[in-house]
């Protein structure tokens, strides 16, 4: 097995026993988290119904002429996520780091989120 098969199916197996407790219902949806090598995309999900309600990702806070890191990008996501769902009528949600050690990137699009007025 390679290296990154074992770091991949470490990651599947921590986002199933996180997955098993975190469930998004209508009033309080479950705001899930992917990072790729480059971007940062994050959702929130309602569970019950299987829909994706409010979304961000890097691609929309990316300025061509301005240079910021990978971990400033999250916190920009972060603060685009809360207003979007502040404006759809969620306050409160379920974060759902998707497997990911919470540090970095994961924990900068989170506080970022915290203080553009979002509880979890």
């Amino acid at each position: 097995m390679s290296t990154k098969n074992k770091k991949a199916s470490r990651r599947i197996r921590i986002k199933m026993r996180i997955r098993k407790t975190v469930t998004g219902t209508p009033e309080r949806p479950r705001m899930s988290v992917y990072r790729s090598n480059k971007q940062i995309y994050v959702q929130l999900i309602d569970d019950m119904s299987g829909r994706s309600l409010v979304a961000a990702s890097s691609h929309e806070t990316a300025d061509a002429d301005s240079k910021v890191t990978k971990t400033e990008q999250a916190a920009l996501v972060g603060k685009k996520i809360a207003e979007k769902a502040i404006a759809a009528g969620f306050s409160s949600v379920v974060f759902d780091r998707n497997g990911y050690l919470y540090h970095g990137r994961i924990k900068s699009l989170a506080d970022a989120a915290r203080e553009g007025g979002l509880k979890f």
